[in-house]
C-alpha cells in the first residue's frame, strides 16, 4: 500500500503537537457551537415569542444534520482528501452561527442551524483521516485523546462563555463574536496545511472492497454497536444519576449533582490518561478497554445498590467516570487499526454516528423505569449496556484481525 514516510524522531513531537493543535481547535469549535444556542433560549422566547419546542428544534436540526451527514461526508473525504472539507466545513459552521446574529425572525435561525450542522458533519471524518495520515504512530493515542478532550472542552465552555458575553452585549453580539472565532481558525489551517497529510491510499487488494462491503462488514457493524451501546450507557448516567440517587437514598440534589459533575470531570480527564495507555500498550488495547469498562460497571452499579455516606458518592462517581473516560481513547485507536487503508473517513463517519444516536435512545425508556417505580433498575441497566458493549468490542477486534489476515496474502 502507499504510505507516507514517518517524520524523523527528533522533529515528530513538535510537528505532531502543531497538527493536534490545528485539528483540536476546529473540534473544540464544533462542540462549542452545538451548545452555544441553549443559553440564548430565554432571550429568544421573549424576543420572538416562540414555544420551547421550537427553540429546541434549533439544536435538534444542528445536531441531527451533523449525525445524518457524517457518513456520506466520510465517503467524500476518502475520495477527494480531507483538507478541503475540513477548511470548508469549519468556515461554513462558523459563518452560519455568525449569520444568526442578523436574523430578524426566529424561522431564519432554523436553516442557518442546518447549514452549521452541514459544516459540523465534516469534522469527525476529516479529523480522523488527517490524524491517521499525519501523526507519528508513537503519538497516535495521545493525538486521539487530545482530539476528544478538545471536543469535551467545547461542550463544557459554551454555556459559561455565552453567559459571560451576555453580561456585556446582547445575544446578537454574542453569536457574532463566537461565530467569527472560526475565521482565524480556518486561516491558521490554511497557513499550516503543509503539515496536514491525508491518510494512506489502499493497496490494490484492499481497494477492491466496495464502500458498502466495508461499512456493512461484521467488524464495522460490531464497532458501531460498541459505540452505540457505550453512548447509551453514558447518556443514562448523565440524564438520570441525580434523580436515581435522590429516589434510592434520599441524596440531596446538591450532593447528587456533585456526583454527576465528578463523573463528567473524571470522564473528560480520563481521555488524556487513555491516550498515554494507548501509546504504551498497543498490543493489549482490548484488555485495557475490558478492565477499565468492568471497573466502571462495578462502580456505577455500586452507586445504585450499596448505601454510601454522602461524602463518598462523588469520589466513587469520579473514579467511575475516570475509568470509562480512559477506555475511550483505546477504543478509538482500536477502530483506527481496524479501518482498511484509505477508508478512515467513511468508517469514523459511520461508526461515530452511533454516539449521538445512543444519546438519543436512552433517556426516555430509563425515565419510564423511574415513572413506573423502578429507579433501582437504571444503573443495573447501564451496567448491562456496558457489558454488551464489551462483547461487541471483543467480537469486533477478532473479526477485524481475521479480515485483515485474509487481505494481506493477496497483496
Amino acid at each position: 500500500m502507499t504510505r507516507l514516510p514517518e517524520p524523523e524522531a527528533g522533529t515528530a513531537g513538535g510537528r505532531d503537537m502543531r497538527i493536534v493543535a490545528l485539528i483540536g481547535t476546529g473540534h473544540f469549535l464544533s462542540h462549542f457551537y452545538m451548545l452555544c444556542l441553549p443559553p440564548l433560549f430565554l432571550q429568544w422566547r421573549e424576543e420572538f415569542g416562540v414555544s420551547y419546542a421550537m427553540l429546541g428544534l434549533s439544536v435538534a436540526l444542528m445536531s441531527g444534520t451533523t449525525a445524518v451527514l457524517q457518513t456520506p461526508v466520510g465517503f467524500w473525504v476518502d475520495r477527494w482528501g480531507a483538507r478541503p472539507f475540513l477548511i470548508g466545513g469549519t468556515l461554513l459552521m462558523a459563518l452560519s452561527v455568525s449569520a444568526m446574529a442578523f436574523a430578524p425572525a426566529f424561522w431564519m435561525i432554523l436553516p442557518l442551524a442546518v447549514l452549521s450542522g452541514i459544516g459540523n458533519s465534516v469534522i469527525h471524518p476529516a479529523d480522523y483521516a488527517i490524524l491517521t495520515g499525519s501523526v507519528n504512530k508513537s503519538f497516535m493515542g495521545r493525538a486521539f485523546a487530545l482530539h476528544t478532550f478538545t471536543g469535551n472542552l467545547g461542550f463544557a465552555l459554551a454555556p459559561p462563555v455565552i453567559a459571560l458575553l451576555l453580561g456585556v452585549m446582547d445575544w446578537r453580539g454574542a453569536l457574532l463574536t463566537v461565530g467569527l472565532l472560526g475565521v482565524p481558525v480556518v486561516v491558521a489551517i490554511l497557513l499550516q496545511s503543509g503539515v496536514l497529510r491525508d491518510q494512506a491510499k489502499p493497496a490494490k487488494a484492499e481497494a477492491s472492497l466496495s464502500s458498502r462491503e466495508v461499512l456493512l462488514s461484521r467488524p464495522m457493524l460490531l464497532f458501531f454497536a460498541f459505540f452505540l451501546l457505550s453512548s447509551m450507557a453514558g447518556s443514562g448516567v448523565q440524564a438520570w444519576l441525580v434523580t436515581v440517587l435522590g429516589k434510592l437514598w434520599g441524596t440531596p440534589v446538591l450532593v447528587a449533582s456533585g456526583a454527576l459533575t465528578g463523573y463528567m470531570v473524571g470522564a473528560t480527564c480520563g481521555t488524556l490518561v487513555g491516550g498515554w495507555i494507548a501509546d504504551t500498550s498497543k498490543r493489549n488495547l482490548l484488555g485495557m478497554v475490558t478492565v477499565l469498562t468492568l471497573s466502571a460497571m462495578a462502580l456505577l452499579l455500586s452507586l445504585g445498590v450499596v448505601p454510601m455516606p454522602e461524602a463518598l458518592l462523588p469520589v466513587v462517581a469520579v473514579v467511575a467516570g475516570l475509568a470509562l473516560g480512559t477506555s475511550r481513547t483505546p477504543r478509538d485507536v482500536m477502530l483506527k487499526d481496524a479501518c482498511p487503508p484509505g477508508q478512515v473517513g467513511k468508517v469514523f463517519g459511520f461508526v461515530s454516528a452511533g454516539l449521538p444516536l445512543g444519546s438519543a435512545i436512552t433517556p426516555v425508556p430509563m425515565g419510564m423505569l423511574i415513572d413506573f417505580g423502578y429507579p433501582g433498575l437504571v444503573l443495573p441497566v447501564v451496567a448491562g449496556l456496558l457489558g454488551l458493549s464489551l462483547l461487541c468490542a471483543s467480537s469486533a477486534r477478532g473479526s477485524a484481525a481475521a479480515a485483515r489476515a485474509e487481505v494481506v496474502p493477496a497483496e
